[in-house]
């Protein structure tokens, strides 16, 4: 663990799931955050996703990470999670920490995409209202939009935090010049940049060269989507085809069965191999990888039941690697 890690001492929180202060800022985040991408949509099973709702907030995981157009169809997390919201969590609101995101289309016309004024504007009354909130925790710009002046992208965020609809801001998936940018005119408009989303798994690793450094430098926490890569860094594909309730399988999902190479099994086999010689599956072995760098804030899981929810929790019993370890994933995945 490192020296940033925390153990909160309500008995609610006892357990594996630790917590990192979010860059130089007062907010401490679990280290693993539960997304609600693909399992809280009106095509997914409702009764499990509201059991993982609640297992999760049971056993430490206090951030549930949204988007307006997350679910299937566009808006149907948000509003799934709305109802579950008022009905069972709104009692620990103090408890909870919620982002969501706009920026990537939501709705036809001129003003349902993108990185203006009118549509973050739109996008977070809209959010607020789907999930029976007076307030986000967190609030990014999804993607930066080389359409809109990012002048005008930042000062919607930061009136969203004057406004009192979001504590703070974030953005996602910003190349690093922008994102430079961005830290610079939030700064300037005193409500700085808490955050930065990005992908980041051992399969993808882009980001510590441009966004870590970034963030490391400007104070900023790290919070990392698709640690297993949507599924490619576990076994399901080591059995040979594409499972009917894989990723890859849904007819509603994003990743394509392209991704899934042979030369992409060859390395997640290799990847299983040290998974086993660590007492863990490759799943719990690859989200704990994530976790090695201090930038690192938290990582988030996207899982499709309690049980997969357990197992990336229990990833958390061994985080720690070896130098040959760490030099050996290296040279697998090159």
């Amino acid at each position: 663990m490192s020296e940033i890690d925390y153990i909160a001492s309500d008995n609610r929180y006892k357990g594996l799931v630790s917590y990192r202060h979010c860059g130089t800022s007062g907010l401490k985040l679990p280290i693993i955050s539960l997304g609600l991408w693909h399992s809280f949509g009106d095509v997914d099973n409702q009764n499990e996703a509201i059991q993982m709702l609640h297992y999760a907030f049971d056993h430490g995981i206090t951030h549930f990470d949204l988007a307006n157009n997350y679910g299937t169809p566009f808006g149907s997390a948000e509003y799934n999670f709305g109802k579950v919201m008022k009905t069972d969590f709104a009692p620990y609101r103090d408890e909870l920490i919620i982002s969501t995101k706009a920026g990537h289309e939501m709705w036809s016309g001129p003003y349902g995409d993108g990185g203006s004024r009118k549509y973050l504007m739109a996008s977070i009354n809209q959010s607020l209202k789907r999930m029976n909130l007076d307030y986000v925790d967190i609030f990014y710009s999804h993607r930066y939009d080389h359409n809109t002046p990012i002048e005008e992208t930042m000062g919607a965020l930061s009136d969203i935090v004057k406004q009192g609809k979001a504590l703070y801001v974030g953005i996602s998936k910003y190349p690093e010049d922008k994102a430079k940018e961005a830290y610079r005119i939030l700064q300037k408009n005193g409500t700085p940049c808490l955050i930065y989303q990005g992908k980041y798994n051992i399969l993808s690793r882009v980001v510590e060269q441009s966004a870590f450094p970034l963030a490391d430098n400007n104070g900023i926490g790290f919070i990392g989507y698709s640690p297993l890569e949507q599924g490619i860094l576990s076994d399901k594909y080591l059995r040979g085809g594409i499972p009917e309730d894989s990723r890859a399988g849904l007819k509603h999902g994003f990743l394509q069965t392209s991704q899934i190479t042979p030369e992409t099994i060859d390395k997640v086999a290799q990847l299983q191999i040290i998974a086993e010689r660590r007492g863990q599956t490759l799943a719990q072995m690859a989200l704990a990888w994530c976790l090695q760098h201090s930038v690192v804030t938290s990582v988030i899981v996207g899982t499709s039941s309690v049980k997969q929810l357990q197992d990336n929790i229990n990833a958390l019993s061994n985080i720690d690697f070896s130098s040959e370890e760490l030099v050996e994933i290296d040279v697998i995945v090159g």
